[in-house]
């Protein structure tokens, strides 16, 4: 019997070995890949500005809407907003050709990224409009979409029995596509993988799905799907360590492609929060956030949300085990120093008349004396390290907080906003209803909130920024509000340098600003600095900075 799990363990234990240095390189390469975020942003934002640029060059309807369409493509895993606004111009331009395909191809894509943004009244109407049987040739893409969204629908969904319609919806429209689709093309074969994953033919999957993969061009933003389906086939297979390895690989490839809508690096951060690699999975559910905020992928960010909290708990009780753990060590080092002197105190005495045991001892002592100072350095650095890891904590809890009461207040002011136009529609005030619909009023009422809660929530954070803020420009220019007034623009766009937000541009784009008036307040306000102009914005980040 020995012999037997012996011979075993010979057999299987290289093979585990192989597989876990496989794993450690794959996770590996992924820290490296997400340690060059920045290399793969300018990446993606040069390819988006080639187009924007060819776009300038382009004079007929049609290069218009093959640009916008390329445009729509390099946006939709990357910013939906954005994917939106190029959807929204390329059915423009298909209007103004007149050609049905292009039209529908158009609606398509409008609809699949207001599915990603949660806007799926939006989207299912969008689709009703569309004569599927006029463009035949897209009836695939077409089922695809309306099974994408019902399926986004279902994770929403108030009660079960809505959710299993949904469900049931789904599933019709992806066995439909599935006929649809030219054969052996990339989305037959996803789609083929989906129906064999529903008769549970896990083998069957990963076969045709592995030799596939292997052929796709690393720059296909399949490659990540395809991935992600072989690992989901593994997990129902229970080969776990299989399964992580191929949500590496579809992590690494939406990471390079720069996708911020996906779904391979959050589930690999849970595997490893239940493995126990803190470290890892609060790192990557950090970025998974970061990334569908980003894209403003609604679903991710609800789903991240839910496991946020808990794998940020484990990750703050790590830290203060290791802090525990650090101070303990720190007790031991000063007990064991101050040992070392009382002997080599009681040494120097004895063996004085000694000149080699004196220089030996000196130089012993000058050790200590240089070892505590390091210490000491390390310990200001910790102490440094924690009160950054407060602020940062405080700054996220409360605006994570901000964020989802608004979200919250957003939603049941455009039920109320929708139930108003509701009630013109149905009682045929027409005149009314493009009133309405015209008036800025709303928009501005809703501005005016947020602004309004953004600066309480700030003065939260920084109750004393303004003072501080005013303290920082020379005498008389300090910045006066007008009665009722938390804070003007002037103070607005430094608050949000203060939060880290420093481009202009995007500072622009949250307060409705002109680029040029951004960079006149700017320039202004250095202008009025009381130190040198170009320490100003510096000395603006370390207002209400514990480690000012």
């Amino acid at each position: 019997m020995l012999k037997f799990w012996t011979s075993i363990l010979v057999v299987f234990f290289p093979l585990f070995l192989f597989s876990q240095v496989e794993i450690d390189s794959l996770l590996n390469e992924l820290d490296t890949t997400l340690d060059k975020s920045e290399f793969y942003r300018n990446k993606k934002e040069t390819e988006i500005n080639k187009l924007r640029s060819l776009l300038k060059l382009t004079s007929t309807k049609f290069h218009q809407y093959e640009i916008y369409e390329k445009l729509y493509g390099e946006y939709k895993f990357y910013q939906s907003d954005s994917a939106l606004n190029y959807a929204k111009k390329s059915m423009k331009i298909a209007d103004e050709l007149n050609d049905l395909s292009k039209i529908n191809i158009s609606k398509l894509n409008l609809s699949s990224t207001m599915g990603t943004l949660g806007m799926y009244k939006e989207a299912t109407d969008v689709l009703n409009k569309i004569d599927i049987n006029a463009t035949p040739e897209i009836k695939g893409a077409y089922f695809g979409v309306c099974s994408t969204l019902y399926l986004s629908m279902s994770d929403f969904a108030a009660t079960s029995q809505e959710k299993n319609n949904y469900l049931e919806l789904t599933q019709q429209y992806r066995d439909s596509s599935y006929y649809f689709y030219p054969k052996n093309s990339e989305p037959f074969i996803i789609h083929q993988s989906n129906k064999l994953f529903q008769n549970k033919k896990y083998d069957e999957i990963i076969r045709l799905l592995s030799d596939y993969f292997s052929k796709m061009d690393k720059n296909n933003p399949d490659k990540a799907v395809v991935a992600y389906i072989i690992s989901q086939a593994h997990q129902h297979k229970k080969e776990y360590e299989k399964e992580k390895k191929w949500l590496i690989l579809s992590a690494i490839s939406d990471l390079q492609l720069e996708k911020k809508e996906y779904i391979s690096l959050r589930s690999l951060a849970y595997i490893l929060y239940e493995e126990g690699d803190i470290d890892r999975a609060y790192k990557y559910t950090k970025r998974t956030l970061e990334d569908a905020l980003f894209c403003n992928a609604r679903l991710r960010t609800f789903e991240i949300s839910k496991m946020m909290p808990i794998i940020n708990e484990a990750y703050q009780k790590q830290n203060d085990t290791n802090r525990k753990q650090l101070i303990l060590f720190l007790i031991c080092a000063s007990i064991l120093s101050l040992f070392l002197m009382v002997v080599l105190f009681l040494l120097f005495k004895q063996m004085k008349t000694l000149s080699k045991a004196k220089q030996e001892i000196s130089s012993a002592n000058s050790q200590l004396i240089a070892l505590n100072n390091e210490l000491h350095l390390f310990n200001e650095k910790l102490n440094d390290t924690n009160n950054t890891l407060k602020e940062a904590n405080l700054v996220k809890e409360i605006y994570i907080g901000r964020y989802m009461d608004q979200c919250s207040v957003y939603i049941s002011k455009l039920d109320e906003y929708r139930r108003k136009l509701n009630v013109i529609v149905m009682s045929g005030k027409t005149a009314e209803l493009v009133k309405v619909i015209k008036s800025k009023e709303f928009i501005e009422e809703e501005l005016k909130d947020f602004y309004h809660n953004f600066d309480k929530t700030f003065l939260l954070l920084f109750p004393n920024f303004i003072e501080d803020f005013n303290a920082l420009l020379i005498d008389n220019e300090d910045i006066k509000l007008k009665q009722g007034e938390l804070m003007n623009t002037e103070l607005r766009i430094f608050a949000l340098i203060r939060l880290g937000i420093s481009d202009s541009v995007k500072i622009a784009e949250f307060l409705r600003y002109s680029l040029s008036t951004i960079y006149n307040y700017r320039t202004k306000l250095r202008n009025k600095a009381l130190g040198p102009r170009d320490e100003f914005e510096a000395n603006v980040m370390r207002i209400g900075s514990i480690n000012k």
